[in-house]
């Protein structure tokens, strides 16, 4: 399919605050979370769950997670609730 790696959020949508999940695969040792370039601090669940709140700032967009094999991106735009 030529589909690259990338995140999943759950929820796709939440205002600043809000607790996000992130699902990839081999998301241990992840340097950093941002919300559409806002970065956001973030705890490492396990290898495929990172626990994240959307940060002061956060604009509709790619949600990004650094890891030590890349930067992988969400498969659609987190929206960011008003």
């Amino acid at each position: 399919m030529g589909l690259g790696p990338f995140v999943k959020t759950q929820p796709h949508f939440g205002a600043v605050g809000a607790v996000i999940t992130i699902f990839s695969t081999d998301l241990t040792g992840a340097t950093s979370v941002s919300f559409n370039g806002t970065p956001a601090a973030f705890e490492i669940v396990s290898a495929t769950e990172i626990r994240t709140t959307v940060p002061a700032g956060a604009t509709t967009g790619s949600v990004q997670v650094t890891t030590p094999g890349g930067t992988l991106a969400s498969a659609g735009p987190f929206l960011v609730a008003p």
